[in-house]
């Protein structure tokens, strides 16, 4: 385009000269037809530029648009069941230790039995005579809790096994809201030992 354009100026400029030489009228029209024509043709060549320029760019932009979908979709698709999977994994960890914290059948039916251990959560709660509730409530006689666990324990209960323990005093640690475990009875215990101190001390 731009060749066609440079030879009709170059017509132009020769007619031009021509003209000026001859004094003809004719070949001077002729020579501005010339440059009007390139003229135009040198706007059309500028705005069909433009269009295919911005006709690329509006392509540029989809293409980069559609990648950007693709990378978060995928992104998403990878992240989407891992978290899923994760507070699928952590609802049921709940569900279970929820589970286990309730008493078995049996420590409802026989008080007097002795309730196995349960290996994944804490024993049941014992259930205390009221007379021995009201006795180790004003005592600070040392028993023992496992974080994250509502019960408390003598020391030598068989369920703290290997288990990290925190040593209260037996009055703070009912205030606090830990109960009593079924397995190591430590109401009946430490009240009993009251009871006999107190005894042998009259």
């Amino acid at each position: 385009m731009l060749y066609i354009v440079l030879v009709l100026v170059l017509a132009a400029l020769g007619l031009l000269v021509a003209a000026l030489i001859t004094a003809n009228s004719l070949w001077a029209w002729i020579s501005i037809g010339l440059s009007i024509v390139a003229g135009l043709l040198l706007v059309f060549d500028w705005l069909r530029r433009r269009k295919k320029r911005a006709a690329e760019a509006g392509a540029e932009s989809d293409s980069e648009s559609e990648e950007t979908d693709a990378e978060d979709s995928e992104e998403v698709e990878d992240s989407t069941p891992a978290g899923k999977s994760d507070a699928d994994d952590e609802k049921k960890s709940e569900d279970a230790e929820q589970t286990v914290l309730m008493p078995a059948a049996g420590e409802l039916g026989d008080a007097d039995e002795t309730p196995e251990p349960q290996r994944n959560g804490d024993p049941g709660e014992e259930k205390s005579d009221p007379a021995d509730v009201a006795i180790v409530s004003e005592l600070e006689t040392e028993v023992v809790v496992v974080d994250e666990y509502p019960r408390y324990h003598v020391t030598s209960c068989a369920w703290l096994e290997s288990r990290d323990t925190i040593p209260l005093g037996i009055g703070e640690a009912r205030q606090l809201g830990f109960t009593p475990c079924a397995l190591c009875t430590p109401d009946a215990d430490i009240a009993g030992q009251h009871r006999d101190k107190t005894k042998a001390d009259s």
